[in-house]
């Protein structure tokens, strides 16, 4: 199992390895299939919104 720390870290590695920032504007990125998947179904996503969006794949823990 992953923390969400550490899936927000992965999924950073794979915007970079993907080109998927916005080269006018960095805290934008662009969601390929993948991303959309997860991000639910959204054409781009801002940098702050990452953390709130992977949160619904978590459970939380009592």
């Amino acid at each position: 199992m992953v923390s969400r720390t550490g899936a927000v870290k992965k999924v950073w590695e794979y915007i970079k390895l993907q080109n998927l920032q916005n080269p006018e504007n960095n805290r934008e990125i662009f969601c390929d299939a993948k991303l959309k998947a997860i991000f639910n179904g959204k054409d781009k996503v801002g940098f702050t919104e990452i953390p709130k969006l992977l949160s619904s794949h978590f459970t939380k823990s009592t």
